[in-house]
């Protein structure tokens, strides 16, 4: 695969806020579509190494990959651009969504399209498990389905 230039603090500030904003309540799917297949910052495999490792460190799992490719690519500054590029955006909407909820959150109208909006987000988070899964063996996928959507015995946790 071949690789881009080393993108700037601004790249990653601008990269990450655009897949940010675009992404209302599932931010996941455009930040692995951005860093994969448009920016090539890296690999499938690297994406899915990545992101299972920022699973086990506290915060956003989104958050923590634009925070670790930022670092790799600028350091501490990259690091910083990151992670305001990621949550700046959607700092903002939530605080305009908050507003317009607080004038309009009562009418029926308002709350199908807050209902639409987490299908919505749900749907995009299996069409990432999904992309990212074609990583693995076939074995290795069919195990993880059976224990995602296994059933445990009620009293599994006793």
């Amino acid at each position: 695969m071949e690789r881009p230039e080393v993108p700037t603090c601004a790249d990653l500030f601008l990269a990450f806020a655009k897949a940010s904003a675009t992404g209302f309540g599932g931010v996941l799917p455009f930040a692995r579509r951005m860093i994969v297949e448009e920016r090539r910052w890296l690999s499938e495999e690297e994406f899915a190494d990545l992101f299972a490792f920022c699973q086990f460190i506290p915060g956003a799992n989104v958050v923590n990959v634009a925070i670790c490719i930022g670092a790799r690519y600028r350091g501490p500054a990259g690091a910083i651009a990151g992670f305001l590029g990621m949550l700046v955006p959607p700092m903002i909407v939530i605080l305009l969504l908050g507003a317009f909820y607080v004038r309009f959150g009562n009418l029926p109208l308002m709350q199908g399209v807050l209902r639409g909006l987490g299908a919505a987000a749900a749907g995009l988070v299996v069409g990432v498990a999904l992309k990212m899964g074609r990583t693995f063996s076939a074995k290795a996928q069919y195990l993880f389905a059976a224990v995602a959507f296994g059933r445990l015995p009620c009293g599994a946790f006793r």
